[in-house]
Parts: C-alpha cells; sequence; structure tokens
C-alpha cells in the first residue's frame, strides 16, 4: 500500500485521551516513513481547507499528558454545507492526503463512513466520554470521566450531610447511562437515574422520606443529562436550538428533579451540574495508554489496507471492526447493570 501521508482530525465534543491518540499516530507513521497532517477544527477544517499542517514527532512529544486536543475540535455536519462532501474531497487532494484518519463519536465516524463510500481511504477511531459507541468496550476519556465525576460526589456527601440537604448530581449521558451508574455507584450516590429507564419523581422523592424517617438526614442523586422523568414526554432542554447533527442542548433535569423533591418533601434540595468539568483536564494513567494503543492500531489498519475499520478494544486486546457496526446505534447499559444499582438505592 502506497501512503505518504496521512490526515488526521478530531471531531465532536473533546475527551481526554485525544491528544495519546495524535501523538501515537504521528510516532507510529514516523516509524513508517509516513507524514502525519493535523487538520484543525474538525470537518470544518477540511471545508475552508486553510489549517492543515504537518505534525512532527516534535510536536507531539508531550502532548498525551494534556487535556483536550491540539488540533481543536467542532460539531461540524459537511452534509449541512453547500458541496460539503465534494470540498473536502477536494482539499484531500489539494494536500496530497492519501488516508484520513477521522477521532470521533457516531456523527464523525457517521461522515467518515459516506467519505469511504466515496472512495475515499479513511479509518476511524472511536472516542466519546458517555462510552455509548457499540463495537468497542471502552472508549478513551470514559475512565477520565468516570473519575472527575466520583470525586465531585465523594465531596458532595459532605456538604449534603452537613446542611441536611438532598442534593441532584446531574452528570454528561445523552443516551445511556454509563458515566451516572459508574461514578454513582463509586461514589455512593442514593439514587441513580439513567436514560435506559424513565423515573418515577414521586418515587424519588419517596427515597429521600424513608432515609429521613430512618435517621439519615442527606440523599445524593446522581443523574443522567438524558434521563427522563415520567411526566415528560423527552429530554430536559435548555433551548430549542440544534447543532448540525441535529442534537438539542440538554440540560436542567437536575434543577427541574430537586425543586420537586423539595416541594414534596419539605427537605431542602439542590442541583450541581458538573458540565464540561468531566471532560477537561488531564487523562487518567488508562486512558493515555488506551490512546496510544488505538493510536498505532489504526496507523496499522492503514499499512494492511483495511480502510473503513477502527480500532476496539474487547477485554485488553486492540483489534478492530468495521466503522459501519459501530455507528447509527448505541451502547446501552445493560439491564443487569441496572439491577445492580437498585440493591444500593435508598441506602
Amino acid at each position: 500500500m502506497n501512503i505518504e501521508r496521512i490526515g488526521v482530525l478530531t471531531g465532536g465534543g473533546d475527551a481526554p485521551g485525544l491528544n495519546a491518540v495524535i501523538r501515537a499516530i504521528v510516532m507510529a507513521a514516523n516509524k513508517h516513513g509516513m507524514e502525519v497532517m493535523g487538520i484543525k477544527r474538525g470537518w470544518a477544517g477540511l471545508l475552508d481547507g486553510g489549517e492543515v499542517e504537518l505534525l512532527t514527532v516534535d510536536d507531539v512529544e508531550d502532548i498525551h499528558r494534556t487535556g483536550g486536543t491540539i488540533l481543536r475540535t467542532s460539531r461540524t455536519n459537511p452534509e449541512k454545507h453547500p458541496n460539503g462532501m465534494e470540498q473536502i474531497k477536494k482539499n484531500l487532494e489539494k494536500y496530497h492526503i492519501d488516508a484520513l484518519i477521522a477521532i470521533g463519536g457516531d456523527d464523525t465516524l457517521g461522515v467518515a463512513q459516506k467519505l469511504l463510500r466515496d472512495g475515499i481511504k479513511v479509518v476511524g477511531v472511536p472516542k466519546t466520554i458517555d462510552n455509548d459507541l457499540c463495537g468497542t468496550d471502552y472508549t478513551f476519556g470514559f475512565d477520565t470521566a468516570i473519575n472527575i465525576a466520583t470525586e465531585a460526589i465523594d465531596r458532595l456527601h459532605t456538604t449534603a450531610k452537613s446542611h441536611d440537604r438532598v442534593l441532584v448530581v446531574e452528570i454528561m449521558g445523552r443516551y445511556a447511562g454509563w458515566l451516572a451508574m459508574n461514578a454513582g455507584m463509586a461514589g455512593g450516590a442514593h439514587v441513580i437515574l439513567v436514560p435506559e429507564e424513565k423515573f418515577d419523581p414521586d418515587e424519588v422523592a419517596n427515597i429521600v422520606k424513608k432515609r429521613r424517617e430512618a435517621g439519615l438526614n442527606y440523599t445524593i442523586i446522581a443523574v443522567s443529562e438524558g434521563a427522563v422523568p415520567t411526566d415528560a414526554r423527552e429530554f430536559i432542554t435548555q433551548d430549542d436550538k440544534v447543532d448540525e447533527f441535529g442534537h438539542v442542548k440538554l440540560g436542567g433535569i437536575a434543577k427541574r428533579l430537586a425543586k420537586v423533591i423539595e416541594k414534596k418533601t419539605g427537605q431542602e434540595s439542590r442541583s450541581v451540574v458538573l458540565g464540561h468539568v468531566q471532560r477537561g483536564g488531564a487523562p487518567s494513567a488508562f486512558d493515555r495508554v488506551l490512546g496510544a494503543r488505538l493510536g498505532i492500531k489504526v496507523v496499522n489498519l492503514i499499512l494492511e489496507g483495511k480502510f473503513g475499520q477502527m480500532p476496539s478494544l474487547r477485554g485488553t486486546c486492540i483489534g478492530s471492526v468495521p466503522i459501519e457496526d459501530a455507528i447509527g446505534k448505541l451502547k446501552l447499559v445493560d439491564k443487569s447493570f441496572l439491577e445492580e444499582m437498585k440493591i444500593f438505592a435508598g441506602r
């Protein structure tokens, strides 16, 4: 396979470990005599074609220790722009990019799959802190986000107990509750609410009442931003705006639930939104290593001519799966995990 120059971009939300992936790609490609062109701002950088530059080993020497992405990112959908896909192809030719690596979640990889069908040599790297992509056991950034959310819940226990309060902690997770489930269990939340199951606010309020009757003067509730109460038809959103992939901006479920609980129980209730804190800062050791292994594997996929594939973690081994097997559907929290969670409910 005559590949001399690789392009790499990061799309969608940033995730701890992105820079570890980029570093590994550059170093692995360099070992095989290939150049790597960094494309800034995701698909937006390929649309305007003005933010593409050579990445050297010196450029990526220490970046694995930092969060975010040195390439920056965007939620740009080329199909929403006039002749967007054609413009991307032209700019790949302009910079003599022989193969493209798209690092991202369902939306970014979906665009990559469409380019593959148009004859572009493209491979992907799965990325989402929500851990809801199919085809891989874990995505990088997930471990870091769990640790951050767990630490936050640990800290909130002390203030909730000191003030006899209910604290409702809103954690990222649009369609899947992996983050809230893991952080909630690790942090000892008394109630965990996730998108996979609608919840009854009255039942949550009853748990709070029973805890008080048992002499337990505070309650911590971990709730996914995408969790839906039984008295609502859909997500609780900040506004009606949508991004170029049609996603609404979630937010407000914790505030809404805290008001309901206070009204029904008479106990002071507050909401805490962790927001972007969960995806910021330095990646954990696990995410640095996983990112590095995925970066090495995706370069090998190019060398082997396995386009349309993405690296995949299964157990402790890195293999690969077709991108089309990972997109268009979600990896949701298992029912068995949901049942395990209920063992701790209310205590």
